[in-house]
């Protein structure tokens, strides 16, 4: 019994954690693609690249761990997930925007290059926050307190017993 739980957990956590790196390498050259184009060859300034490049991501990326990456997880409504997505994007946004304005303007770096680096370092902080986040309060599990209480919200009227929405 034990032995086939914990079997079951880890054929979970494996298949979390690769659909994330899947989305998240997705995302990633969404970013990085974009954030280069933007700034390099349209002329937009640093961190307003860096800005509408991570808004491109992090609206792909809520989908795709939404109903692939997190799809396992208690569904406790598209308000309240998306909010919480939108908020740990949000800091990690600022952490990855303040990163690049801080090697751009106060540092004076104008090469891509430079840029880039900075942009990199941002993210992969970031990552490691949204993934916690993501498992701890954007997407939890059935059994924890945050999936309890959106079952007892009128919007979880609407989703099915399973505590699923349909797709």
């Amino acid at each position: 019994m034990v032995r086939t739980r914990l079997g079951t957990t880890w054929k979970l956590l494996l298949k979390e954690l690769s659909a994330f790196g899947i989305v998240g390498a997705a995302c990633f050259a969404i970013d990085i693609v974009l954030f280069q184009f933007l700034y390099a060859h349209a002329g937009m300034g640093a961190v307003t690249a860096k800005t509408v490049a991570t808004l491109v991501s992090m609206t792909v990326a809520y989908f795709a761990h939404r109903f692939w990456s997190f799809s396992h997880r208690a569904r406790t409504g598209l308000r309240r997930e998306y909010l919480l997505f939108a908020v740990v994007n949000g800091m990690t946004l600022l952490l990855n925007v303040g990163l690049v304005a801080l090697v751009r303007y106060p540092l004076g770096q104008e090469s891509a290059l430079v840029l880039q680096v900075a942009n990199l370092v941002g993210i992969a902080l970031g990552t490691v926050i949204r993934y916690l986040s993501y498992r701890r309060w954007v997407f939890p599990s059935h059994e924890s307190a945050a999936a309890k209480a959106a079952s007892l919200t009128p919007e979880a009227s609407s989703q099915s017993p399973a505590g699923t929405r349909a797709a």
